[in-house]
This record gives structure tokens, sequence and C-alpha cells, in this order.
């Protein structure tokens, strides 16, 4: 058997910072599976031509290509279900899909405009270029700057916007209950993103999320915390 997975990087390799590559990161080391990592960035279009993507993650079993995130995840719970489960059955499964809704609404989108100009300082010129143009014509022609300018403000919005999860792990250690399941993976890979890409902190110490995100950094022998970052 063989897997590979296509990682956003920058100009260090060995620095995937994409959250929906880390759902997938964190998805294969709980099926116990490795893959080797297969470098890519902004402007290489090209290698992911061939397997029907423009982004990634994108997932070659044995060449067979596996596009996006969550279907990554569905694809490895169906194929691999002698390995534990992500989603501890179908009611987890139909759960997960709120979750994974959540985790593109509420915490990729929430963080995004407070870390999108750090993003390109992690870039190679070309690369930096065309995530500049192609977002900020998102934001209608702002600069990332000024995006980015009232962050200290913004993040308290986004602190806020994590009341309910916040008050589920007042009651369980984990968004799948008493241990992770892929519920935790949609979330934690957009706070990792946030951790590679940008020195701006999140959440406050005395959160009960930045102590879910701490656990969830060491899983699977410290594998998230390892990978360079800066400490938020």
């Amino acid at each position: 058997m063989s897997l590979r997975l296509f990682e956003l990087v920058g100009t260090d390799a060995s620095r995937p910072f994409s959250p929906y590559c880390w759902r997938t990161r964190m998805a294969l080391a709980h099926k116990g599976l490795a893959a080797e990592s297969l470098p890519w960035r902004f402007t290489e279009k090209s290698a992911l031509a061939p397997h029907g993507s423009e982004k990634v993650p994108v997932l070659l079993h044995d060449d067979k290509p596996v596009v996006d995130s969550w279907t990554i995840a569905t694809y490895l719970e169906d194929n691999f279900p002698d390995r534990p489960s992500l989603f501890g059955g179908e009611g987890g499964r139909a759960m997960a899909r709120m979750i994974n809704a959540f985790g593109d609404i509420a915490v990729v989108g929430g963080i995004f405009p407070l870390i999108v100009a750090d993003i390109p300082k992690n870039l190679a010129e070309v690369d930096a270029a065309y995530f500049r143009k192609s977002r900020e014509a998102r934001f209608g022609g702002k600069s990332l700057e000024e995006v980015m300018a009232s962050r200290d403000i913004g993040v308290v919005a986004f602190r806020k916007s994590l009341e309910v999860m916040r008050q589920t792990l007042k009651k369980q250690p984990y968004l799948g209950g008493a241990a992770p399941n892929y519920a935790d993976y949609i979330v934690f890979g957009g706070f990792q993103w946030a951790r590679v890409v940008s020195p701006f902190k999140l959440l406050e110490a005395d959160d009960p999320v930045y102590a879910w995100r701490e656990t969830l950094l060491d899983a699977f022998d410290g594998m998230a915390r390892k990978s360079p970052g800066h400490e938020v």
C-alpha cells in the first residue's frame, strides 16, 4: 500500500500550513497510517491538474487521487475499517458534517482576517505575489495589511464565536467525547494553520479551547507541536 499526500508549504518544505491538510494529517495519524509528504506551493497548479484538483489536500492511495479533506476523511474511514474510527459510527459522521461547516466558516473564516498579512512572510516571492493578488481581490481591493489592521478588536469577536465549543469542552475533554475524533481534527486544523504562519495570539491561556488545543498539539507523539510554528 502506498499513501502520498500533497501538502501546502512555503519556503520551508518541512512547515506544512494548510488547515485542511492538517485535518488530513491528524486523520491519518488517528488511523495509524503513514503518508509520504509531497510539498506543494500555491503556484504549482500543474502538479495537481493530473489528479483533478487545483488545491490541496490531495491524497494518492496507490496512485488513486482522493481530493478534499472531508472526502479524504470519509475515504479513510470506509477503506480502512479495521483501523480506529474517525467518526465512531454513522451518527458521528453525520454530526461531523456540521462541525466541518463550523470549521470552515467560524474557525478558518474567523481566523483568516486576523493572520492574513502574516502568511506571505512564509512564502517565496512568486507565491507571495499570487497570494496577495488573489486574496486582496476577495476583500474588494483592500490590502492584506488593511484587512488585518483591526485584528486586536477582531480577535475578541473570534473568541466569542467559539462559545458553543467552549461550553462543550467544559463538560468533556474533546468534541468527540472522551477521546478525540475527526470533529476535533477539523477545528484543530485551523488553529495549527495559524500557529505555523503567525505569531498572533488567538486564545487566552485560561480558555478551555486553549487547553484543548494543547492536548492535540501533543497527540500522536507531539506530531503537530514538533512541526515548526510559533509559541502562541
